[in-house]
Parts: structure tokens; C-alpha cells; sequence
């Protein structure tokens, strides 16, 4: 009698290997897109070993992805009839995850100058004018969010994802925290924590309590925690919501 229960299992890994060659040969494209600036489905194929159809299959799902754009070829040679061939290039978006970047640095260099130009003080007040514009559409979006500072936390989480920041809302038995998986300033912050002790208070003005950080991405932890204290009117509700979770990252 067949055992029926393994060909689930081995179509489950048939398509986890075709996934994982599907992601080798992508990365690849990817590369040679980053290294060439663009190239023709025609290229790339060449440079593959693909077929014009196999290369297209992943061409179509790197479109699909937001990972590549298209434009029409720009040559001084005659070309013969029929419709012009078309460059494949890389988005920003893409080519911001290739490799390192000098942002990052510069930056860091920035926030060096004002420091030995115009003191502390000149860089506590760059950070908090930087996350000024972010307060601002924050509480804009968090209107209706009501006082409670759980609900507000909730609702915050959800604005700083839509800005990048990954965040989720979790109720937990001391209180609240909300979290945020992704930094985009994390490497400037390790050296300025100026950067994080700002958008602390940013979270606090934001809930309308008291917060405390935890834990930061720039000081090497997973993800920067912001504890939110239980009030003496919230205390009696905690344990019966100590395990729900808000996520809104995306």
C-alpha cells in the first residue's frame, strides 16, 4: 500500500529547491544589472546560459517585485524592423540593497563637523529637528487614536511602519511596548545617541506618557524596545491582555 503521506512532502521539497534556484538565478541577474548598469533580456540570457523564456520568467518576476524597470535601448547602430529591444535596470530600491553605501558615512562625518564646530548641544539640536517632520506626520496620522496611551501605541505603530520602521504594539503583564524592527539611522546612532534619545522622546509626546527604551538596534540589540509603563488605571487590565499583539509590519 502506497504511503500516501510522503508526496506531499516530496512536492513540498521539489518546490523548495525549484524556489531556492529560482532566488540563485535572480541574485545573479541582479548582479550583472548592478555591475552592467542595464542590459537586454537578449544579454543577460547570453551571459546566463538562459533561454530567451527562461530569462524572461525571471525577468517578469523581478518586475513583478518592484526590483527592476525598463526603458527603451539607446544605440547609435541601425537597427532592422521590428520593435526596439528593451533595457532591464535596476529600481533605487534595489540597488540600495546591493552592497554598502556611503550614506552612512557621510552622515557620520556631518554630525563629527558639528560636534567639534558647535559642541553637544549643536547635535542634540540636529536630532531633534530631524525627527521633527516625522512628529509632525505622526500625529497627524494618529488622530482619533483617542488617550488612552495603549491604543495610541497601537495606533503609532502602525504610522511608523508605513514610514519603514517595521513596528508593532504589544500589551504585556508591566505594561506596554512597542517595538520597531528596522532603524534606518542605526549605524549614525551608535556613535550619536542622540539620534534615539530624540525619537524616545518623540514615542512619549506621541503615547502621552512616560516611556522607557529597552533595548536599541544601534547598540547591537535585535530590534529597539519602548517599554511603556502601566498606570494605576491600567493595572487591573493587563493580565487579561498581557497576550495580545498588534503587528503591522510589512
Amino acid at each position: 500500500m502506497k504511503n500516501l503521506e510522503l508526496l506531499p512532502a516530496s512536492a513540498t521539497e521539489a518546490d523548495t529547491a525549484t524556489g531556492a534556484q529560482d532566488g540563485r538565478t535572480r541574485d545573479k541577474i541582479t548582479q550583472l544589472l548592478l555591475e552592467r548598469g542595464g542590459a537586454t533580456a537578449a544579454e543577460l540570457g547570453r551571459a546566463l546560459g538562459l533561454s530567451a523564456a527562461g530569462i524572461r520568467r525571471h525577468l517578469d518576476a523581478l518586475l513583478a517585485d518592484g526590483d527592476v524597470t525598463i526603458r527603451d535601448h539607446a544605440s547609435g547602430a541601425p537597427r532592422g524592423r521590428g520593435r526596439p529591444a528593451k533595457v532591464f535596470l535596476l529600481t533605487d530600491a534595489a540597488r540600495l540593497r546591493c552592497g554598502t553605501h556611503a550614506y552612512d558615512n557621510i552622515a557620520s562625518a556631518a554630525l563629527r563637523f558639528i560636534a567639534v564646530h558647535s559642541g553637544a548641544a549643536a547635535v542634540t539640536e540636529f536630532a531633534e529637528a530631524q525627527v521633527s517632520a516625522l512628529e509632525q506626520r505622526c500625529r497627524a496620522a494618529m488622530e482619533g487614536a483617542g488617550d488612552d496611551p495603549f491604543a495610541r501605541a497601537e495606533a503609532l505603530a502602525a504610522v511608523l511602519t508605513a514610514e519603514g520602521y517595521a513596528a508593532n504594539a504589544t500589551t504585556i503583564a508591566t505594561g506596554g511596548q512597542l517595538c520597531q524592527h528596522h532603524c534606518p539611522v542605526a549605524h549614525v546612532a551608535a556613535e550619536f545617541p542622540q539620534l534615539c534619545e530624540a525619537e524616545t522622546a518623540v514615542i512619549s509626546r506621541l503615547i502621552g506618557t512616560h516611556v522607557q527604551r529597552l533595548a536599541t538596534i544601534a547598540h547591537g540589540d535585535g530590534v529597539c524596545t519602548t517599554h511603556i509603563p502601566a498606570s494605576a488605571g491600567h493595572a487591573g487590565n493587563t493580565t487579561t491582555k498581557k497576550n495580545s499583539t498588534v503587528r503591522t509590519e510589512r
